[in-house]
């Protein structure tokens, strides 16, 4: 199911009513809106059925649906973070918690570290999520600053060596969704490249280089094609299973499919007319993330989409449920 996504109860919420629980997370969901989704199922309690007057336990994972985490004030934002605190904007991203890991979802137009003209960061917001010992949470892995979607966070430092050795040796599944000019040659298949960083007047932008050129690295992503919007347009499931800068960005352009939206790699087209109603904002959002947990199990979460492409599905008549593969 899209965007279904889970959160764990704290120790300090131990015994706390649910109905509570929720009005305390997400206060824009009404309490007959909760019933009808405890009625119907879809809110559940380590998967299992609950009541709006059950006692919650810590460690309880808490099944959201996507009517949940559409609610409070409201979809996050870049613009919306410039008049929030940096504690509340953060954990309005939150798709999932526990004591070793923050999930958010982090919005489009939002930089994950600073740079030159970057005045708000994620890395520097998570100042206001310092443990009660003083710990920082650290980043683990980045996205790039207009790409929305799940961007994990380690709360401890041994969380943050794990992590980033699973990120390091490709031990994880991440799912990125694209709205793409045109349509691929083949509905799926692989692209495998050498990339290389360029200095222009507008910053750094990467490029398609030969084998053995100088500081050139190997770029491999996986793709597939979701579905078509007539002849111009294709929403495309990406998998990358190298790291690089702007990889994604760069692999859809060589395949002649920009990423609509995209400034850096989205090249003018006189015979192509941008289609009216879709924002001129990246369409690139990290969709789910698979990863091992620092200390259990699996983590497994996926972000429902940021408004601009939101917009852009809905003119295009196509549904966010059908692009997510079942586990």
């Amino acid at each position: 199911m899209a965007a279904v996504s889970q959160k764990t109860v704290d120790s300090d919420e131990a015994g706390m009513r649910l109905d509570r629980w929720f009005k305390s997370h997400f206060p824009g969901l009404g309490f007959g809106a909760l019933q009808k989704l405890l009625r119907t199922g879809q809110v559940r309690i380590d998967g299992k059925r609950a009541k709006a007057d059950t006692r919650l336990e810590a460690g309880q994972a808490i099944r959201l649906p996507p009517q949940v985490t559409g609610t409070g004030d409201g979809p996050v934002t870049a613009g919306t973070i410039k008049n929030t605190g940096d504690a509340d904007a953060l954990r309005r991203m939150i798709l999932y918690e526990d004591d070793k890991v923050f999930v958010f979802n982090k919005p489009a137009g939002l930089a994950v570290q600073g740079g030159s003209g970057v005045a708000r960061h994620v890395d520097g917001m998570l100042d206001a999520l310092r443990s009660k010992k003083g710990e920082k949470p650290r980043l683990v892995h980045r996205l790039d600053r207009d790409t929305s979607g799940v961007l994990v966070v380690a709360r401890t430092r041994g969380a943050a060596q794990k992590l980033t050795a699973a990120f390091r040796k490709r031990d994880t599944e991440k799912i990125y969704w694209a709205l793409v000019k045109g349509a691929p040659k083949k509905p799926e298949g692989k692209i495998s490249t050498w990339l290389a960083k360029e200095q222009t007047p507008d910053g750094d932008r990467m490029r398609v280089v030969k084998h053995g050129e100088a500081d050139a690295d190997h770029a491999v992503s996986r793709y597939r094609v979701i579905e078509t919007a007539g002849q111009r347009l294709s929403w495309m499931e990406f998998e990358p299973e190298t790291g690089r800068t702007h990889q994604l960005r760069v692999h859809a352009l060589h395949m002649g499919c920009p990423i609509i939206g995209d400034p850096k790699y989205f090249e003018d087209d006189p015979n192509w007319d941008f289609p009216g109603g879709i924002q001129k904002k990246l369409h690139l959002h990290a969709r789910r993330l698979r990863i091992p947990h620092p200390d259990r199990g699996m983590i497994n979460v996926t972000a429902p989409l940021p408004p601009h492409m939101v917009q852009s599905w809905n003119l295009l008549g196509l549904d966010e449920a059908d692009g997510d593969r079942e586990d």
